[in-house]
């Protein structure tokens, strides 16, 4: 009800209850305050800009698992980076506005130091020469004055390269993906800090591939083949579950493909030969080019 309407309700009282009028005044005075009050905060509240250093959440799968950063990118904006706006031999928190973390899905080696699973905070202390990169229990440094040294779970030191190109936004990110390695890279103004990161795979993919072929009814051994074959062991075990995969999906042109590639591995080379062309005929059938071509290109080293 408007202000005004209340008003004319209250000269409206009967003259025995107008002793209470002041005090209803005031009562409802108090309450449009209050109600005038909350409805500013409330339009305060709905008051949304953009960051000036936008939050990013980079999730990389790796190995067995995955790692996952997530930072702010601040902005050169014309300044000097490195040196002055973020100082050398001072603990920086790697970004801007929260604290920086990276969570490890598995056990890993960081810059060659071994990093158990889990999350941390990501530290670092520019240097003009060299910089020292920490990996922290504690998640929540956005200044030097809150950083524990003895809350350091490893630190390596890692010289900056140069970049040519003026990168404006401070940026994370991963490359060099490989099965079990990858560099994990540091970007902004013209300054390059690369960190490897290395995860013990094969001793954890072996351990699996000797359970499970332990059952002679399991289903894996194509995909135990052709890791064999990936990674260059034993040929002829890996051509023992290659026959049971095709055995089993005989109009595979894949698995014949796999197979092709373990006969020629093991000097095999005619009947390797006939089982690309086999490959060939079915992918053709299932209409995937993509098989007939590398069928194609194993052919031609055969020849």
């Amino acid at each position: 009800m408007p202000f005004i309407k209340l008003l004319k309700v209250l000269n409206d009282i009967p003259l025995n209850l107008r002793h209470n009028k002041r005090s209803i005044m005031k009562n409802i005075f108090i309450m449009c305050l209050a109600v005038c009050c909350l409805a500013a905060n409330a339009s305060y509240a709905q008051l949304k800009t953009p960051s000036p250093s936008p939050g990013q959440t980079v999730k990389q799968d790796f190995a067995l698992s995955s790692v996952e950063v997530s930072y702010s990118r601040p902005g050169v904006k014309g300044r000097k980076i490195f040196g002055e706006l973020v100082p050398y031999g001072k603990v920086w928190r790697t970004g801007a506005n929260q604290a920086t973390t990276i969570t490890f899905g598995e056990d890993v080696s960081f810059g060659g130091k071994k990093v158990p699973a889990g999350k941390y905070g990501l530290l670092s202390i520019p240097g003009a020469s060299e910089w020292t990169i920490i990996l922290s229990k504690q998640l929540n440094v956005t200044s030097p004055a809150a950083y524990k040294e003895d809350m350091d779970v490893v630190r390596i030191m890692v010289k900056p390269g140069k970049m040519n190109e003026l990168i404006e936004n401070f940026q994370i990110y991963f490359d060099e993906i490989k099965p079990s390695s990858m560099m994990l890279g540091l970007i902004w103004e013209k300054t390059y800090i690369g960190i490897p990161i290395n995860a013990d795979v094969d001793t954890k993919v072996m351990a699996q591939i000797d359970e499970i072929m332990k059952d002679e009814n399991n289903k894996a051994h194509f995909t135990a083949a052709t890791y064999y074959l990936d990674n260059d062991k034993d040929a002829g075990k890996a051509l023992v579950w290659l026959d049971k995969a095709v055995a089993q999906n005989p109009d595979a042109f894949y698995m014949h493909y796999q197979r092709a590639r373990c006969l020629a591995k093991l000097g095999k080379k005619q009947e390797a030969m006939d089982t690309a062309r086999k490959s060939i005929e079915l992918a053709k059938i299932a209409k995937n080019d993509d098989y007939v071509v590398l069928n194609e290109k194993l052919l031609a080293t055969l020849k």
